[in-house]
């Protein structure tokens, strides 16, 4: 199973780091993100809502499982290519002295018949990469010079 657990502090308040980060078109600041769209029929942002993301070597639907706003949300993949077994992903945001803290957690798996382990060590490494991204990209977007 890959574990994923990404922090950052960001100076910012907690409401617009998380209306930053809830909002699917954020996730293309990772360069291995090329595109995020709400799918056909989802709801709007918000518990339920289902968004779809097409990556380098991979594609993603993920629906909110949870909506707790400035505090936390929640997302299950549903569907992906190459299948992932998802257990959830977590974005927790924490005020914190200088800003906000955000904890972003995730964990998975890739069934043995798509390269399970192997598969694994290729795609833990780059979604690591791809939340320190985003994350970083957010604190660009809203901290002050």
């Amino acid at each position: 199973m890959v574990e994923i657990r990404v922090q950052r502090t960001i100076a910012a308040p907690q409401d617009r780091v998380f209306d930053w980060l809830a909002d699917p078109k954020s996730l293309t600041a990772a360069p291995a993100i090329l595109r995020v769209r709400w799918a056909k029929g989802s709801p709007p942002l918000g518990l339920g809502a289902v968004r779809e993301a097409t990556c380098v070597g991979m594609w993603l639907r993920e629906e909110y499982t949870a909506y707790d706003p400035p505090r936390s949300f929640s997302y299950r993949i549903v569907r992906a290519v190459p299948a992932i077994d998802h257990d959830g992903g977590t974005l927790t945001l924490t005020p914190a002295a200088d800003g906000t803290h955000v904890d972003w957690d995730t964990a998975y798996t890739h069934p043995a018949w798509v390269g399970g382990k192997v598969l694994e060590a290729v795609t833990g490494a780059a979604i690591r990469s791809s939340f320190a991204a985003i994350l970083a990209a957010c604190a660009k977007a809203l901290e002050t010079p």
